[in-house]
C-alpha cells in the first residue's frame, strides 16, 4: 500500500492501492514527491511576491549566514546555475535585501551581503515559513517533526558531500541506484 489506514487516519481516503508485493509498499519516490508539492505551494503563499519565490527565500537565508559570501560560491551550494544566480542577487539588490561590496581579500570579487532590511525581512519569513512546514507536517507530533527535519537535513547532507556540484536530483538517484541489490541473471 502506499498509505496505511494508519496513515491516512481516516482522512476521508477513497481507497488503498494495493502493493505488487503484497505487503506495505514504502514508495519514496511517491512521498517525496507529494511531500514536495504540498511544501512548495504552501510556502510560496507565505513567500507572497518575495523575488524568486522558494529560491530568493533560500539564497537570502545563506546571504545572511554569511558562509558563501560570492555569487559563485552561493551558486555551487544551492546548486543553482550562476547566470541566473546573478538575475536572482540583481533582484534581491533592487529589492533592498542585499548588496554587492568589494571583498577586502580578493578586489576581482564582490561579496554578497545582506542589508539590515534583508535581515529584517528574512527574519519575519523564517517565522512564516516555518509555521507552513509545520502545516505541511500537520500528521506528526512536534517531536517527530524535529526527528524528521533532523533526519532529512542528516540524509540531504550525505548525499551533497557525495559531489558537491552534482544536481542534487542525479545525486539522489546516484545514491539510490547504488544501493540497489543486483539482479540475478
Amino acid at each position: 500500500m502506499i498509505c496505511s489506514k494508519d496513515d491516512q487516519n481516516n482522512r476521508g481516503s477513497r481507497g488503498i492501492i494495493p502493493a505488487m508485493d503484497g505487503g506495505k509498499h514504502e514508495d519514496f519516490g511517491w512521498a517525496l514527491g507529494v511531500l514536495l508539492r504540498a511544501y512548495h505551494s504552501t510556502v510560496l503563499t507565505e513567500l507572497g511576491d518575495f523575488p524568486h519565490g522558494p529560491r530568493g527565500y533560500q539564497t537570502l537565508t545563506e546571504v545572511v549566514r554569511g558562509e558563501h559570501p560570492s555569487q559563485l560560491a552561493l551558486a555551487a551550494y544551492l546548486g543553482i546555475d550562476r547566470t541566473v544566480m546573478t538575475y536572482l542577487i540583481d533582484d534581491l539588490v533592487r529589492a533592498g535585501l542585499v548588496e554587492r561590496q568589494p571583498n577586502p581579500a580578493d578586489r576581482r570579487q564582490r561579496r554578497v551581503v545582506a542589508t539590515a532590511r534583508g535581515r529584517r525581512t528574512l527574519h519575519d519569513l523564517q517565522r512564516r515559513v516555518r509555521a507552513a512546514e509545520q502545516t505541511v507536517l500537520g500528521a506528526l507530533s512536534r517531536e517527530e517533526q524535529d526527528t524528521f527535519r533532523s533526519l532529512l537535513r542528516r540524509v540531504a547532507c550525505a548525499v551533497r558531500d557525495i559531489e558537491p556540484e552534482t544536481d542534487p536530483c542525479e545525486a539522489v538517484e546516484s545514491v539510490l541506484t547504488s544501493r540497489r541489490p543486483a539482479s540475478s541473471a
